[in-house]
Order: structure tokens, then C-alpha cells, then sequence
């Protein structure tokens, strides 16, 4: 008579997901890559949010960060060199209910997926999208890629590379429609997961930039981050992420910042000096182009079919009715 009664007791614990429940595949990145770390954050990040496997879609495109959706124990995408967003958003647009999810390198985002990056942005469709930065084309062997600094050598920047590196977080905060910015690297995990949870729970799209290790192309690519803490630079605001005492202590520059102030958030992306982490941006009033496209109700099965059948109808073959027999 009191107290919780017994099938809703059991309902909770065979509804609860285990960590190992989102473990899809074994890894196969190099020993040592960031995408190890973002993989272990996300997983941590599903469990905590409970979300249902069969509900959680990861869409990639082409590169070492592609390989995501395989070693998620979810539903997955692995789609076209730069299409990871349009994919994305094709499902979220035809089901809403689903949890979705981005992974993107540099080359793949910043260059080829280009148009779909910005446009994405635009329409603000409910989504995370994580953007794994290791400033070079990985998994097709050293080429230059739109982030990668000035000056450095590759396999296309034999003499080294001429133009200065792209900055993904003042592009991303000059379009329309921006909801949600922020960039973290993947070696300080307190601050990586605490991110992605707040990205999660942001209504709109949500855009976070990854600063990943490299080990076997760009292996000194971060050494001046890894040897000076000081030049990381933590986004101070009321509605931010705080960080565990002990990450705090390792993390002592701070900045004063209102994320709420869009002006603010660019000019913070653009420094030079530091390298800013933490939530740059967020305005959960933005429209997002799902829920404005959203009908008012679901078709129904009946209405599906006919639909369906109409369209199938139209490429169909039907014997002449006016044939004869033995003809």
C-alpha cells in the first residue's frame, strides 16, 4: 500500500544502461590519439544521461574521428567525406526523437563539409556536434588541413604550409542563428565531459571544438599548452562549467566572461596568446529549424502506406488492359 510499488521498481532497473551497453567496437586509433578521450567522455556522457541506445544516433563523415560511430554501441552513420551534418540532419528532421550526435575532424568540417557547416549552424536543429581539431588530414597521411598553423610541413606543404590557420570558433560565431559555442581540449577530461553534458542539454545546436593530440603526425603540436597550463585560458562565468579543485589547481588563468553576450564571445575566440576553454557562447532562445518545421502531428501508419504506395506507383510497370490474349 505505501512506498513504490514493485513493477515500477523493476521497470527502473531494467531500464537502467551500464556503461558497456555504449561500447561498440574495439578502438583502432594510434596509441596516445585524443579520440580515445572523447570517446571515453561521450560514453560517460550517455550513461549519465541514460539515453537509450536504440534512440541515439552518431553521424560521421570521412577520417580518424569517422571512425566514432563504430565504437559506439548505438545507432550509427558513417557517411561521406564533409556530409556528416546534412546526414544529421535528415534524421533529427524525420525523427525528433532521436538523440543525435556529429563527429567531424578539421578536414572533414572545415574544408570539404564547409557549406554544411555553416548552414547547419543556421537552421540551429537540436544536435551535438563535437569537432575533433588536430590541425592535419590524419587517416589519409599528413596533408595540410584549414586549421593547421602557418609554416609547418606536410605531405602538401613540402615548404610549409603559407596561410595562417583557420580559427573555427569566430567563424562559427559569425553566422546566423549561432546557439551554442565552446571548445575544450581532450586532455583535461574534468572539463571535456562537463562541456559535452552542457552541450547536450542545450536546446539548439550545440557546436564544441576539440583541441586533440595527434601523436604520430603532429606530436609537438600542443607541447606549449602541455608544458604551460598557464596559457590555457578558463571561461569564468556564472552559468559555466566549474572545474573539480584539482583540475582548478593545475588551470589557474581565468577569464571573466558573460556567455550570454555574443560580442564577448568573439573576442574571446579571438586571442592568441591564451587558448580559451569553456562555454564561449549560449542563448537558448534561438528558434531551432525542427521545432519550426515540426507538424503538428505524426502521419499515421495508414497514411504512410498510402504515401508510400503513390510514390511507388509512379515507377511501377502494369501490363495494357487493352492487350489480347495470345498476344
Amino acid at each position: 500500500m505505501f512506498g513504490l510499488k514493485s513493477e515500477s521498481v523493476l521497470k527502473l532497473d531494467q531500464e537502467y544502461h551500464e556503461l558497456d551497453e555504449y561500447q561498440g567496437k574495439e578502438s583502432r586509433w594510434c596509441p596516445g590519439c585524443g579520440d580515445n578521450g572523447i570517446l571515453a567522455a561521450t560514453q560517460r556522457l550517455c550513461r549519465d544521461e541514460q539515453l537509450a541506445p536504440e534512440k541515439t544516433v552518431f553521424v560521421s563523415g570521412i577520417g580518424c574521428a569517422a571512425r566514432f560511430p563504430h565504437y559506439m554501441g548505438t545507432y550509427g552513420f558513417h557517411g561521406l567525406h564533409g556530409r556528416a551534418l546534412p546526414v544529421a540532419q535528415g534524421v533529427k528532421i524525420r525523427r525528433p526523437d532521436l538523440d543525435v550526435f556529429v563527429n567531424m575532424g578539421d578536414g572533414d568540417c572545415c574544408s570539404i563539409g564547409t557549406a554544411h557547416w555553416i548552414h547547419a549552424i543556421r537552421t540551429n536543429m537540436k544536435m551535438v556536434v563535437m569537432l575533433h581539431d588536430n590541425n592535419i588530414y590524419g587517416l589519409t597521411k599528413n596533408q595540410a588541413s584549414p586549421t593547421t598553423p602557418q609554416g609547418r610541413i606536410t605531405s602538401t606543404t613540402p615548404y610549409g604550409n603559407l596561410l595562417k590557420a583557420m580559427n573555427p570558433l569566430t567563424v562559427t560565431l559569425g553566422v546566423t542563428n549561432v546557439s551554442f559555442v565552446a571548445q575544450v581540449v581532450e586532455w583535461i577530461p574534468d572539463l571535456l565531459y562537463k562541456v559535452l553534458r552542457e552541450a547536450y542539454n542545450h536546446k539548439g545546436l550545440a557546436f564544441v571544438r576539440i583541441l586533440q593530440r595527434c601523436p604520430h603526425f603532429m606530436p609537438t603540436a600542443w607541447d606549449q599548452l602541455l608544458s604551460n597550463p598557464d596559457k590555457i585560458a578558463v571561461m569564468d562565468s556564472p552559468d559555466g562549467v566549474q572545474l573539480s579543485d584539482a583540475t582548478a589547481k593545475i588551470y589557474k588563468t581565468r577569464v571573466a566572461h558573460d556567455s550570454s553576450d555574443l560580442n564577448a564571445a568573439r573576442q574571446v575566440a579571438s586571442l592568441e596568446d591564451e587558448v580559451p576553454v569553456g562555454i564561449l557562447y549560449r542563448n537558448e532562445m534561438v528558434p531551432t529549424y525542427d521545432e519550426l518545421r515540426r507538424p503538428q502531428r505524426l502521419p499515421e501508419p495508414e497514411l504512410t502506406e498510402e504515401i508510400l504506395n503513390r510514390s511507388f506507383d509512379r515507377f511501377g510497370i502494369f501490363p495494357s488492359t487493352s492487350s489480347k490474349a495470345g498476344d
